[in-house]
């Protein structure tokens, strides 16, 4: 018998759903019933929280899940993912969701490094990353305020040059133990 691993306990959960046909109550097509696209935090207590919180089954919409719900670079792989997800998946409108208490939030690149060095990653490894023109200190900063944080990164998606003009896209901020629903920016009214 092989110890007990998470995976290990994974794999045997697993094989016991798919056996009892459990995935059938979850069957749906690519296309999101509600037509949106969210970008949201990878937080945990969002994982139920968000989707009851905004009345969203399986299949209603495409998640898309990054530490504090940012589109740091416009041609990255998240801008990638909405873009794919207007233009071949139906989606119509697009909401950013953060939340408060983010562990993004007041981030500081230095704290980070210090765990990196502390989990042996090299002070030559870092300076190789500087010297090849990675800005560790700015890709691994934080944001300062939820509310300004979710405001840039629907100013990128709405002024992308390759978002086509009416798509909505939406801000918000959630409360990560209530659920509460904060607007930032109407998709609407832009």
């Amino acid at each position: 018998m092989s110890n007990s691993t998470l995976l290990n306990e994974i794999l045997d959960f697993n094989q016991k759903f798919v056996g009892n046909r459990e995935y059938e109550k979850y069957e749906t097509t690519k296309y999101p019933n509600k037509k949106m696209v969210i970008l949201t935090c990878m937080d945990t207590r969002l994982l139920e929280l968000l989707p009851k919180a905004l009345n969203l089954g399986n299949g209603d919409a495409k998640l898309i899940k990054n530490a504090g719900a940012l589109v740091s670079h416009p041609f990255g792989s998240i801008m990638r993912s909405i873009l794919l997800a207007v233009y071949q998946l139906q989606a119509k409108e697009v909401m950013v969701i953060a939340h408060h208490d983010c562990g993004m939030n007041g981030l500081k690149a230095e704290a980070v490094i210090g765990s990196m060095k502390e989990r042996g990653i090299s002070e030559e490894t870092l300076h190789t990353l500087i010297y090849s023109g990675v800005d560790i200190q700015k890709w691994l900063h934080g944001f300062d305020q939820v509310s300004e944080s979710v405001k840039h990164s629907v100013d990128i998606i709405k002024n992308h040059p390759l978002m086509p003009e009416g798509v909505p896209v939406h801000g918000l901020v959630i409360d990560p133990a209530t659920g509460k629903l904060d607007l930032i920016v109407d998709g609407y009214e832009n």
